[in-house]
This record gives C-alpha cells, sequence and structure tokens, in this order.
C-alpha cells in the first residue's frame, strides 16, 4: 500500500467528532504486531498509542495527530468522502486537516526499519471537539507510567503559501474574560434616580479594549485584549440598564498569564461594582529554536524539499500545546492550511508525498 492510498483509506472513514467510524483499528492492523497498542477511551472519545522500542535509548519520538475531522456541510463539488484523485488534487474533508499528516506519519513510522530509541504514535478522534478527553487523556496516562516522549511532531497543516515554507515552534493560549457592571434600573428620564453602568464603565472601556498586555517577542505578538461582546438593557430608548456584561478574549504568549491580566482588569475596575472571572481554554507554549527535534525538521525540509523554513507560532490552538504543558519538546509540521474546514477542502498528492519523504528522513537522521 502507498501512502496514498492509505491516505485515501483514512480519507473514507467518517470520522466527525468524537468518531473513529473504525479508522483505529485499520490503524493497529496497519502497523502491525511488532507496534505495541495501549487504548485511552472515555466519554465516547478513543485516543490510541502505538510505540515500537527499538533500543535502550531512553531517546522518544512521537509523532500525533487527530482521526476526527469536522462535518462535511452542504455544497461540495465531490463526494466529500470518495477521495477520488482529480489531476493530482484530492478533494475530501479532512485532506488537510489532518490526515495528510496522519498518513504521512504512519507510512513513515511502519517502513521505518531502524530507530535510535523509541519511536511512538500518539492519535485521539477529539481534537475538533472540546479535547477534554482526548490527547490530554492519554498523555496523562504516559506521564503515569513514567512515558512521556522527548520529542513530538504533530502533523497540523502548518505551511503558508509553499510547502516547507513553516513549522510551528509554539502556540498563543487562550483566555477568555466575563466582566459584569453593576447598575440600578430606572426611568431615563430621572437619572439621578438610577446608577448607570454603562456610563460608569465608559472610561474604563479606552483603557481595556485593544489593550497589549505586553510587547511580544521574537516568537509573539503583543498579547492583546480584544472585546468580543458588550450588552446591556432591554432595546428600549425609556429604561437605563439594570448591568452591563462585556465579553473578552486574550490569545496570550508566554509573557502573559492568567494571574496577570486579572490583576490588570482589577486595577481598572476599582471603584466599580462588577462581578469578573475567567477562564484559560489552552495555555502557550514555545520550543526554543536550538532544540533538537526544531533543528532536525529544519535539516529534513531543507534536503528534501530545498526549501529554508521559518518559525511559526501563528494560529489558534492545536494538541501540541497538551505536549508543551507534559514537558516534551514539540513543533508542528504538515502541508499548506488553505482550505482547512472548508468545502472542497483538498490537498495535492505531491505535497503528501514529499511530506511522507520528510518524515522518513527526520526519522533516519533524528
Amino acid at each position: 500500500m502507498t501512502v496514498i492510498e492509505l491516505f485515501q483509506k483514512l480519507l473514507r472513514f467518517k470520522s466527525i467528532t468524537p468518531q473513529d467510524d473504525g479508522a483505529f483499528d485499520f490503524i493497529e492492523e496497519y502497523l502491525g504486531d511488532s507496534w505495541t497498542c495501549i487504548k485511552v477511551d472515555m466519554e465516547g472519545v478513543k485516543n490510541r498509542f502505538f510505540y515500537k522500542k527499538f533500543n535502550d535509548n531512553p531517546q522518544h519520538l512521537c509523532f500525533a495527530g487527530h482521526i476526527d475531522v469536522v462535518p462535511p456541510g452542504e455544497g461540495w463539488k465531490v463526494d466529500p468522502y470518495a477521495a477520488d484523485i482529480m489531476d493530482g488534487i484530492i478533494t475530501a474533508r479532512g485532506t488537510q486537516d489532518m490526515k495528510s499528516g496522519d498518513a504521512a506519519f504512519l507510512y513513515a513510522c511502519k517502513h521505518t526499519k531502524n530507530f535510535d530509541g523509541t519511536l511512538s504514535v500518539l492519535m485521539t478522534s477529539d481534537e475538533e471537539g472540546d479535547a477534554t478527553y482526548g490527547t490530554i487523556k492519554m498523555l496523562e496516562h504516559l506521564r503515569d507510567i513514567n512515558f512521556i516522549p522527548n520529542y513530538a511532531v504533530v502533523s497540523e497543516p502548518t505551511c503558508e503559501e509553499v510547502f516547507g515554507d513553516a513549522i510551528k515552534v509554539g502556540r498563543r493560549g487562550s483566555i477568555n474574560g466575563y466582566i459584569t457592571i453593576k447598575g440600578k434600573q430606572g426611568h431615563a428620564a430621572y437619572p439621578e434616580k438610577c446608577i448607570n453602568p454603562v456610563h460608569n464603565f465608559s472610561n474604563v472601556l479606552p483603557k481595556i479594549a485593544g489593550h497589549n498586555l505586553d510587547d511580544g517577542d521574537e516568537y509573539f505578538a503583543p498579547s492583546k485584549i480584544v472585546i468580543t461582546d458588550i450588552r446591556g438593557g432591554m432595546e428600549v430608548t425609556n429604561v437605563t440598564p439594570n448591568e452591563l456584561k462585556i465579553m473578552f478574549n486574550v490569545r496570550n504568549s508566554t509573557n502573559t498569564t492568567k494571574e496577570s491580566l486579572e490583576e490588570f482588569i482589577h486595577e481598572n475596575l476599582k471603584g466599580l461594582n462588577y462581578e469578573f472571572r475567567t477562564n484559560q481554554g489552552s495555555f502557550p507554549f514555545v520550543t526554543n529554536k536550538d532544540s533538537k527535534v526544531v533543528k532536525a525538521m529544519e535539516n529534513s525540509i531543507q534536503k528534501i524539499l530545498k526549501i529554508k523554513t521559518k518559525h511559526s507560532t501563528a494560529g489558534g490552538t492545536s494538541d501540541a500545546r497538551y505536549f508543551g504543558q507534559f514537558g516534551s519538546e514539540a513543533i508542528e509540521f504538515g502541508v499548506i492550511n488553505d482550505t482547512i474546514h472548508a468545502i472542497n477542502e483538498r490537498t495535492s498528492v505531491k505535497e503528501v508525498e514529499d511530506l511522507t519523504k520528510v518524515y522518513m528522513d527526520l526519522i533516519e537522521n533524528f
């Protein structure tokens, strides 16, 4: 089975989060008896960890991905699960995000004859959803058995314009904030009898809206407070609101924490009657540019694709953040990211073949 045949097979599984549609049974059979499989399933989510110990060297390199995809939606020009090749292009749900990466690392790992240490694959059926019972649960189990990988390559689509032009060495975190300014509702004709939370907050808004909580660095843009919702009142003109609710999001770098954000907001809300809470959906991480896995990936991209790649931390979140939390030096590298989650998601046969070559070279020379 070629890597493209493997890719097509994976695409034909209708593995909409959190279902795998039988894909994991196929993958277990595909890798064969020489690979040990650890299963951690809970709350309808399936997680698989396949590993092969080549020798006693403690070096442990893990490839990670997710088998789940978002629903296809309406308006496709082809069957989103047929995975047929037309003019060197495969149009199907999950081509870029991220069954191309899955196929490439599974093929590379299966065909590895020798590796100095342990090679592994971690896959989940819940990355596109809440991810509560996905990769993080498998990593918690690996921590408990003292088997956390030293290095991880997550095969999310990372390239921007030309295949090979970017690897991700980190990701921003995400903090949500919720503010409620308390007031006293009343008739608009008698403002002296009311406490108008909109008026009281009006002087504060310019201080926090769009505010940069840090200056950024070589890896990250500044962590900015982005106001996402403001609402109060009853959509009438003669009643002042009883309260004003504000929501915001901060995509934070490693230079800003939830605690420092909370301190900033409390300082600016002094004197107001308010409630404030935050939650952090993901934490930022960055892998040092001199890390072995960063250097090895740079070298493989240069050798196979003849491209000097750049380091990026752009975009939303991925499961790479969990590896960072558990101490693994993690990076991401995959195909061009320009149609993920879109109608007619697609990628080229050549990209998938070249991605496989990069992974095989990475393993061989790690």
